[in-house]
């Protein structure tokens, strides 16, 4: 083996393990790959940086920007609220349809915002009916995954797989290349979770006390019972004349000032960091009321007697409001506290309370770190709170938004330009790319989102992995690392034929999809699978649509990818949770997708 094989091997090495430990960002490491093939001579810069020029990277940023239209207009949300008409109570036919919903979103949007859309109003529906949110949740996550194997652009690994056909001289998969494999496993994967699946899901106590506290508004009056009050600045109170945030109170004794009521009674106005107290005004606080008794007795403020115009922030008003919001994957904000990123300031609402395994915990919130799982209770105005479900990627808004009236126009608007699209695609009129920029311009032409919107649904960091990871592929396969590993996995299964050869790969992409990201994995066994295929004297292109269906099983391990990390806190699962049901459903994709490739033409 020579030199530059070592070290492409041992690149690829230390790449892997960055990926499964997520010891750093996936998109730094992808960086590394690039600067580390630029820097050892195993590739020249521009062969190191084709990958950001890539009609791969160019379409899922034009994909993206798409389904940020269908999630800005309220397209996606249209169709989360349907769910319960069309299912009734029947948790069998909400598992369904649930499925059938994430599916049909997927097959053209991305997974992860799929699942970020529709996870309100799967947990809102669950809790109407009662039926435990943990029966419908993972089901949703994984109708995502099954729904991008429907289409080219249903997820990146499709693409990947297109896109080494293109590399190789050969024509790229058609639009709709993947959808009898994709709909025939689509179809038994929710068979299975219907009739066997969804029973081996919590629905015990602990599933039970966990999306309690992951619910609608109805939980927050229990989250917040005994810890409002009512408190009147007197004349000789040091607070005359003072801004919110010079006086500090939740800093000095852990109360946070909800609201303002002005001398003389009235509606009470949202505090904010910079709203001035003056004598005789009411405060709405929250805190411990321990904590309400000290800065009473620091600040000389007498209680008020309660009030029919008192802000209860249980109660879902006009203008303001309470939501539960959980901690995004990969956010921000874990790991920090809400004093470190400035909470309030930040996102313009309160955070009540940090939800962490179904309880608020005790801590002073302003100095706890925030961990994976969390949920915050926030409080504040409906225009503010709205923010925090469009685009905004540290946070997944799990209580109802208040409903705000979206132009119908708009609506149909994008939902012309995802029909224009997918009629583009699926006629090859144009070529995939072009459609999807098509789509995007037309989506900000349309106004169906914003330019500065456009580019926050862009998922930079996906896209600086898939364009980092591209030129791997090609620097295993200069130093002849990519002919040994055909070799050596055709003399293996060679022998026992290309069923067992196809098997094997399926096996081999589905295990490590389950840690590390499926696009990388594509990345790293398209070039393989083509090969193998070559050497065995079969279809190259069954080989890489069965790896491409492979890369979209992450069904087992909660970390395997990010909308199984959306649904692990609110449906109050475990690891063994996503085993359970998980490993079966993989199984049973390998299976279908063998026996439809056998039935297709070569």
């Amino acid at each position: 083996m020579s030199g530059d094989a070592v070290l492409v091997l041992a690149l690829l090495g230390l790449s892997l393990v960055l990926f499964i430990t997520e010891r750093l960002a996936l998109e730094v490491v992808a960086l590394g790959v690039v600067l580390a093939l630029m820097l050892g001579g195993l590739l020249s810069p521009p062969e190191a940086l084709a990958g950001f020029s890539d009609p791969v990277v160019v379409t899922l940023a034009a994909l993206f920007v798409v389904g940020g239209g269908v999630q800005h207009t309220g397209l996606g949300a249209l169709l989360g609220e349907r769910l319960e008409r069309l299912a009734g109570p029947s948790e069998p036919r909400l598992v369904a349809a649930t499925m059938l919903a994430g599916a049909a979103l997927s097959a053209f949007m991305s997974s992860t915002g799929t699942v970020a859309i529709l996870l309100p109003a799967v947990v809102g529906v669950a809790r109407r009916v009662g039926v435990s949110p943990s029966r419908l949740l993972l089901p949703l996550a994984c109708g995502s995954l099954l729904g991008g194997m429907l289409t080219l652009v249903g997820t990146a690994p499709n693409l990947v797989a297109s896109n080494q056909l293109v590399a190789r001289g050969e024509p790229p998969f058609a639009f709709l290349a993947f959808t009898p494999v994709g709909a025939a496993v689509l179809v038994v994967g929710v068979a299975y979770m219907v009739l066997v699946g969804r029973h081996l899901l919590p629905a015990g106590a602990q599933a039970a006390a966990t999306s309690a506290a992951h619910g609608e508004a109805d939980d927050a009056s229990r989250h917040l019972g005994g810890r409002l009050a009512r408190l009147r600045v007197p004349a000789a109170s040091p607070l005359g004349g003072k801004t919110v945030a010079a006086a500090a109170p939740r800093s000095r004794t852990g109360v946070t000032v909800l609201a303002v009521e002005a001398p003389g009674g009235g509606a009470a106005a949202l505090a904010g960091p910079t709203t001035t107290l003056a004598a005789g005004d009411v405060l709405v606080v929250h805190g411990d009321p321990a904590a309400v008794a000290r800065l009473v007795a620091d600040l000389g403020l007498t209680p008020a007697p309660p009030s029919p115009e008192a802000v209860d922030p249980a109660a879902q008003g006009e203008d303001l409001g309470t939501v539960e919001a959980l901690l995004a994957p990969r956010s921000s904000l874990l790991g920090r506290t809400l004093a470190e990123v400035r909470f309030r300031e930040r996102f313009g609402v309160t955070a009540l309370a940090i939800l962490r395994q179904g309880a608020p915990i005790d801590a002073d919130l302003a100095r706890a770190p925030l961990a994976f799982g969390d949920a915050l209770l926030l409080h504040g105005a409906w225009s503010r709170l709205a923010l925090l479900g469009d685009g905004q990627r540290d946070l997944v808004v799990l209580g109802p938004l208040a409903p705000r009236r979206r132009p119908a126009r708009r609506l149909w608007t994008a939902a012309a330009v995802v029909a224009g699209m997918l009629a583009l695609m699926a006629t090859g009129a144009v070529p995939t790319v072009a459609a999807a920029l098509l789509a995007a311009v037309a989506m900000v032409l349309g106004r169906c989102v914003t330019l500065e919107d456009a580019y926050r649904s862009v998922s930079w960091g996906s896209l600086i992995l898939i364009a980092g990871m591209l030129p791997m592929a090609t620097a295993l396969e200069r130093v002849g690392l990519v002919q040994r590993a055909v070799d050596g996995f055709v003399g293996a299964v060679g022998p026992l034929g290309p069923t067992a050869a196809l098997a094997g790969l399926f096996l081999l992409t589905s295990v490590l999809s389950q840690v590390m990201s499926n696009t990388a994995t594509a990345v790293l066994v398209a070039p393989v699978a083509y090969d193998v295929a070559q050497g065995l004297g079969a279809s190259p292109r069954a080989f890489l649509l069965a790896v491409a269906i492979a890369a979209s099983t992450a069904f087992a391990t909660p970390v395997a990818s990010p909308v199984n990390a959306l649904v692990l806190g609110p449906g109050g699962y475990r690891f063994r949770d996503f085993l359970r049901a998980g490993v079966p459903l993989q199984a049973l994709a390998l299976v279908v997708t063998l026996a439809v490739l056998r039935l297709l033409p070569p």
